[in-house]
């Protein structure tokens, strides 16, 4: 069975970038992020059956993932969408725990926030937001006592501290 692991941090801290690169370092299956294509193309702001529906299609792009590959880099998780419906709506779908518990990943990679933040049009936690979201993050990693490493880092240095986190857990040369 391949390994599975969650890339998941603040925005703008190089979530996307670092999943398609640990994919083509490791010759593996990337999974981009499904939220920030969905919310580009509102033609509103958001709202909790939005968020829900991204949730769905992430247990969705969680189950058709190929058994046997080696490794699987998925771009953000389950745990980023709860905190996001904590944040913006103050509550989740009752459901959603449950599913963060049953489609765990087999390692996390939380980004820390060195890289600088920048606007865009569906990035909406900058400053110091970013830290609050960081520690919510990290809260329910050891909540839920999830493997995980900090990665920490600008650009290949990033990269190379993602790949050296990731040899040494699952012990590979």
């Amino acid at each position: 069975m391949g390994k599975k692991i969650a890339i998941l941090g603040p925005e703008c801290t190089g979530k996307t970038s670092l999943a398609s690169q640990l994919a083509r370092h490791f010759e593996a299956i990337w999974v981009p992020e499904y939220a920030r294509d969905y919310v580009a193309q509102l033609n509103r702001k958001y709202t909790y059956h939005d968020v829900e529906h991204i949730a769905q299609v992430q247990v969705k792009q969680i189950q058709s993932v190929d058994p046997n590959a080696s490794f699987v880099f998925f771009d953000t998780e389950l745990i980023i969408t709860q905190v996001w419906f904590e944040v913006v709506f103050g509550k989740q779908p009752t459901w959603l725990e449950e599913a963060i518990l049953q489609y765990r990943f087999d390692l996390y990679l939380l980004t820390d926030t060195a890289i600088p933040w920048e606007p865009d049009p569906v990035r909406e936690n900058g400053g110091e937001m970013r830290e609050i979201l960081f520690k919510k993050y990290e809260h329910y990693l050891q909540k839920y006592q999830f493997p995980y490493r900090i990665i920490t880092g600008l650009h290949q240095q990033r990269l190379h501290h993602a790949i050296h986190c990731i040899k040494q857990y699952f012990s590979l040369p």
